[in-house]
């Protein structure tokens, strides 16, 4: 039996299109996904979206619509932006699909028989954005960091709380049973363990449905639905089956189950799941894979600023140039955002990217490549080569990269071999010697070398660019020069 992988993008809240941010995370897991498969694992790539909670309700109020027809809308729209740019998820979960719904009242009830749900009186500082409460030293200037332009509520209520306290000294120990490396990068790790070590406080787990209609009503108390972190993250098992399909659940539990998520989720995902994790018996996460944000002209990414770039407008800008424009996007998100920071990307460094990258670099290998190979190689020498390429591992390097989450330099190591196999052609000028009688020989073990190493180049960048790479693969098997360039000049 193979072994199995599971990996988790977080479910984004529908109260908008796809941002960059969202592809992100989107292509990264993807990539980890491809690569897993590859190398034998049975896998298991869920994503989905995140569907209760007061900004959903907030926003359906003000389009003037049901919030069901609300979240319908958006959760289409996310599907429809996996499909655009080729997202190869195995599951996809609707925290309003019923198998959800059940999972997260299971997950109440678990914890609840734990004695880590109790109800209380409580007044608190709370953003919305964030759906989080936060204290005086997380907020600057009294704003939340990550929504400056949202207002800070002051709430007070009756609700209920889960006892996070009580998992302090065991979330720490748990961190040390993963040397330290169990939220990647470990700078991440570092945060995370740095803010239980001060102490945390039992959070809220509950609203009052007079309030906030819209969420999982708790078991046992219809005056009250369930926080929408609650309901969140139980996502991550509730599409294994947990809670409705058993034999499943049993199946993928063991399955390494990796998150990914971006540094606002860190202790979402990193603390607060892992605790819920622990109350109801389940095991914990392998991984929390935490992304930087991305920037764009120095500044974080706002409407208000007018520099939000859209994933679909990157795609849409490059399809009357490449045939799989969705690869634009692929390959920028994974070469030339980071792997552990913050990155700056505008449209003007996406356009660099492309000339250098892909039309001067890749694109032009294999214009050059297959016309040398088209003009003087025989099918059968191209058959010869595709079997013994095939038959190469991926770079050791490479692998060890993504077995480390570490995409970017996964990514260089790509276009350092697409570098590479520039400096051997200018270096040994095959085009010249096959026109030598007594050199053509040489010249030909030269071109066919340059088809092998185009097509072993093809399949590192399968990860990345899986439609570019199976183009490739293509015009180098039917051994053909490709129609037009498959990344075209931008005049």
């Amino acid at each position: 039996m193979n072994k199995k992988f599971y990996i988790t993008t977080t479910l984004p809240y529908v109260n908008a299109d796809p941002h960059i941010g969202h592809a992100l995370e989107f292509i990264r897991a993807d990539v980890i996904a491809r690569y897993k498969r590859a190398v034998g694992y049975d896998v298991f790539f869920n994503t989905g979206t995140d569907e209760h909670g007061s900004k959903i309700y907030e926003a359906a109020e003000s389009e003037g619509i049901s919030t069901q027809d609300y979240v319908d809308k958006y959760a289409q729209r996310f599907k429809d932006f996996h499909k655009l740019s080729n997202i190869s998820y195995d599951g996809f979960i609707r925290t309003t699909d019923t198998r959800h719904i059940n999972a997260a009242k299971k997950m109440w009830e678990l914890c609840n028989a734990s004695g880590d749900i109790y109800k209380k009186n409580y007044k608190t500082k709370y953003c919305k954005g964030c759906e989080l409460e936060k204290t005086d030293s997380e907020l600057v200037g009294g704003k939340c960091p990550d929504h400056p332009t949202r207002i800070i509520e002051e709430r007070e209520e009756e609700n209920y709380f889960f006892r996070w306290s009580k998992y302090q000294d065991r979330l720490l120990e748990y961190y040390k049973s993963k040397s330290n490396k169990f939220v990647i990068p470990e700078s991440k790790q570092n945060e995370i363990r740095s803010f239980i070590e001060m102490g945390i406080n039992d959070f809220s787990i509950s609203r009052l449905k007079s309030k906030m209609p819209w969420g999982v009503e708790v078991p046992g108390d219809s005056d009250h639905v369930m926080y929408v972190w609650f309901d969140a993250l139980t996502s991550y098992i509730s599409t294994l089956g947990w809670g409705n399909d058993e034999e499943k659940f049993e199946y993928w539990k063991e399955g390494e189950p990796v998150q990914y998520c971006g540094k606002d989720n860190n202790r979402q995902q990193s603390a607060m799941w892992q605790a819920m994790l622990m109350s109801s018996g389940i095991n914990n996460s392998s991984h929390i894979i935490v992304n930087g944000f991305i920037q764009s002209g120095g500044m974080k990414m706002s409407k208000s600023t007018g520099n939000v770039i859209s994933p679909f407008d990157i795609i849409n800008s490059y399809k009357n140039y490449v045939a799989h424009p969705e690869d634009v996007l692929r390959f920028v998100m994974c070469h030339d955002v980071s792997s552990t920071e913050d990155s700056d990307i505008t449209m003007d460094t996406i356009q660099s990217s492309y000339i250098a990258n892909l039309q001067n670099g890749l694109g032009n290998q294999v214009s050059r490549i297959m016309k040398l190979s088209s003009l003087y190689l025989d099918s059968d020498l191209i058959k010869s080569i595709a079997v013994g390429a095939e038959k190469e591992a991926l770079n050791p390097e490479f692998k060890s990269h993504l077995d480390n989450y570490k995409i970017s330099e996964a990514a260089k190591i790509v276009t350092n071999k697409i570098k590479i196999l520039d400096e051997y052609i200018q270096s040994t000028e095959p085009f010249k010697l096959i026109k030598i009688e007594e050199k053509r020989e040489e010249g030909k073990n030269i071109i066919a070398k340059c088809v092998s190493e185009l097509l072993i180049i093809s399949m590192h960048l399968y990860f990345f660019m899986p439609n570019t790479s199976q183009h490739i693969n293509r015009l180098i098997k039917e051994n053909k020069i490709p129609e037009k360039p498959i990344f075209a000049r931008i005049d």
